[in-house]
C-alpha cells in the first residue's frame, strides 16, 4: 500500500472537504429538522461518484463504494444541538468562517467534520483502488443521534438490513467518526435517561398546611441524587456515591473495566411541575436524570438505586421511578420507537478491526497523537493530545446500538475534539480533516480477517427486558 500517496490525496481533497463542511454547517440541522443537510450530503456523494446513494426511510443517507458482498460502514451524525444564547457565540454559527488552520460554527467537531471526511475518505479508497476484493464501503449520514443515539441504526439494522442477524453477517466492522482528539477510541460509558415522578395535593396558598406540596417532597429527593453523584464509598456514606464501581469490593467482575471507562454519573437535567396557579401548592414535580452508565452496571440496578434512596423510600407510595421512552417524528415523519437505554461497549484492543486502525494510523501518521499546535489556546488541538492513541470517548455514541445492542464491531476515530462538543464557537480542523479522510481509506487494506476472533467485545452491557428492535 503507497501510503505517501494517500497522504497525497487526503492533502489534495483539504479545500474540497473544508468547502463541504462550511456547505453543511450553513444547513441548522437539529435533530429530526436534517432534511437540507441530509440533500447537500446526498449531492456531495452523487458529485463525487458514489456507486449508489440513498435515502432510507428515517432520512439516513447511505453512500455506497464497491461491489461485495461484505462491509466495512462509516458512520457520522448529521445532526447537531441548537446553539443556545446567541450573545455566547462571537460569530453566526451557521455562516461561520474559516483561518488557515480552523473552520468555525456549529456541527464543526460534532459532527459534521467527521461526514466530509468519510465522504472524501471512501472517494480516496475509489481514486486508488483501496477497497478490497469482496468488500463494499458504507457511508452512512446518520440522523437523531442527538435526541436519541443509536436510534438510526435500530432503523438500518432492522429495516435497511433484515435484523440483527443479517446485518451481523454482512457488517464486519463499523468506524464511528465522532471527535476523538486524534485518538482511536474502542468504548465508552453507556446511558438512560430516567424520570421520578412524585405527586402532592394541592390547596389554597394562603394555608399550605392543607396540602402536601410535592416540590418540597422533590427538593429532598434532588439532595439524595446530588449525593448519589458526589459521596464516597466509605462506611460514614449512608447513600454510597457512583464511585463504589471503580472498587473491586462492589464491583469484583467489571472493575478494571470500569476504571477504563471511568466512573458513572448522575446528574438532574430537567424539571417540571404542576399546579392549579401561583397562589396554590404544587400537587406534582417530576424530574429527568441523565444517568451515565460504566462497567458491570445494569438499567435495572440504575432504577433500583434511586428507588432505594432514603427520600424516594420516605415518600414512597407518591414517588414513581421509570425510564423514557423516545417516539419523535424524523425529518421524513417517520417514527421509530425505542428506549432510552443506551448501553455500555469496551472492544478488545487487541481486536482486528482495533489493530486495523491503529496500524493504518502508525502507517500514515505515527505511534502519537497529531494534531494542529497553534499559539493561541482557543485554536490549539495538541493541549488536550497528549494521551494514548487507543483510549475511550466520555460522552455517548451511535455505537450505543451498533455494539452494544447487536454486538457489530464498532471503533472511534474522528476529528475534532470531545470538548467542542455542544459549546458556543465550536471549531474544527482542516488537518484534522486530512488526518482522517486518509486513516478511512487505508484501514481496509490493512484489517487481516485472519485475526478476526468470534469476540471482539471486552465489555458489553446486558439489555433490558423491553421489546425493543
Amino acid at each position: 500500500m503507497d501510503f505517501e500517496a494517500i497522504k497525497a490525496a487526503a492533502q489534495n481533497y483539504q479545500a474540497d472537504m473544508t468547502r463541504f463542511l462550511r456547505e453543511m454547517i450553513s444547513h441548522p440541522s437539529e435533530s429530526c429538522e436534517e432534511r437540507e443537510v441530509a440533500h447537500c450530503i446526498k449531492a456531495e456523494m452523487e458529485h463525487l461518484g458514489y456507486d449508489k446513494v440513498e435515502v432510507d426511510g428515517l432520512g439516513n443517507v447511505i453512500g455506497w463504494m464497491g461491489n461485495g458482498e461484505k462491509i466495512i460502514a462509516i458512520d457520522s451524525h448529521i445532526d447537531t444541538v441548537g446553539i443556545g444564547n446567541l450573545s455566547n457565540w462571537e460569530a453566526d454559527p451557521y455562516e461561520g468562517y474559516e483561518t488557515d488552520d480552523v473552520i468555525y460554527g456549529r456541527g464543526g467537531s460534532d459532527q459534521e467534520g467527521g461526514m466530509a471526511s468519510a465522504v472524501y475518505g471512501a472517494k480516496i479508497m475509489k481514486d486508488l483502488g483501496l477497497i478490497p476484493e469482496g468488500y463494499k464501503i458504507m457511508v452512512v449520514g446518520s440522523v437523531q443521534e442527538e435526541d436519541c443515539d443509536g436510534m438510526c441504526w435500530q432503523y438500518i439494522v432492522n429495516k435497511v438490513f433484515n435484523g440483527p442477524e443479517d446485518a451481523r453477517s454482512k457488517i464486519e466492522f463499523v468506524i464511528s467518526t465522532e471527535p476523538t482528539d486524534g485518538g482511536i477510541y474502542r468504548g465508552h460509558r453507556g446511558r438512560m435517561e430516567i424520570r421520578v415522578d412524585v405527586k402532592g395535593i394541592s390547596c389554597h396558598g394562603s394555608a399550605p398546611e392543607r396540602g402536601d406540596n410535592a416540590i418540597y417532597k422533590m427538593a429532598d429527593i434532588l439532595q439524595n441524587i446530588r449525593a448519589l453523584n458526589e459521596n464516597g464509598d466509605g462506611p460514614s456514606n449512608e447513600i454510597k456515591g457512583l464511585v463504589k464501581m471503580l472498587n473491586p469490593e462492589f464491583n469484583p467482575e467489571h472493575a478494571e473495566d470500569a476504571q477504563f471507562l471511568g466512573r458513572g454519573t448522575c446528574t438532574v437535567s430537567q424539571i417540571f411541575y404542576t399546579s392549579p396557579s401561583r397562589c396554590a401548592v404544587a400537587d406534582s414535580c417530576a424530574i429527568s436524570v441523565d444517568r451515565r452508565m460504566t462497567a458491570g452496571e445494569t438499567w435495572d440496578s440504575c432504577l433500583k438505586e434511586i428507588e432505594a434512596l432514603p427520600a424516594v423510600q420516605k415518600y414512597q407510595d407518591d414517588v414513581k421511578v421509570s425510564m423514557y421512552m423516545y417516539d419523535r417524528p424524523s425529518w421524513t415523519g417517520e417514527v421509530y420507537e425505542t428506549e432510552c437505554f443506551f448501553p455500555t461497549w469496551i472492544n478488545k484492543e487487541s481486536a482486528a478491526h482495533v489493530q486495523a486502525l491503529a496500524d493504518a494510523h502508525k502507517a500514515l501518521w505515527g505511534e502519537a497523537r497529531i494534531g494542529h499546535a497553534d499559539a493561541d489556546p482557543k485554536y490549539d488541538a495538541m493541549h488536550l493530545r497528549n494521551r494514548p492513541l487507543i483510549d475511550k470517548w466520555t460522552f455517548s455514541t451511535n455505537c450505543v446500538s451498533i455494539q452494544g445492542r447487536y454486538g457489530i464491531p464498532c471503533v472511534g476515530f474522528g476529528p475534532g475534539a470531545e470538548s467542542q462538543a455542544h459549546a458556543p464557537n465550536e471549531i474544527t480542523w482542516k488537518q484534522d480533516l486530512v488526518t482522517c479522510a486518509a486513516l478511512y481509506a487505508a484501514v481496509p487494506g490493512l484489517y487481516k480477517t485472519e485475526e478476526k476472533t468470534e469476540d471482539a467485545t471486552e465489555f458489553r452491557q446486558s439489555l433490558t427486558d423491553n421489546d425493543i428492535q
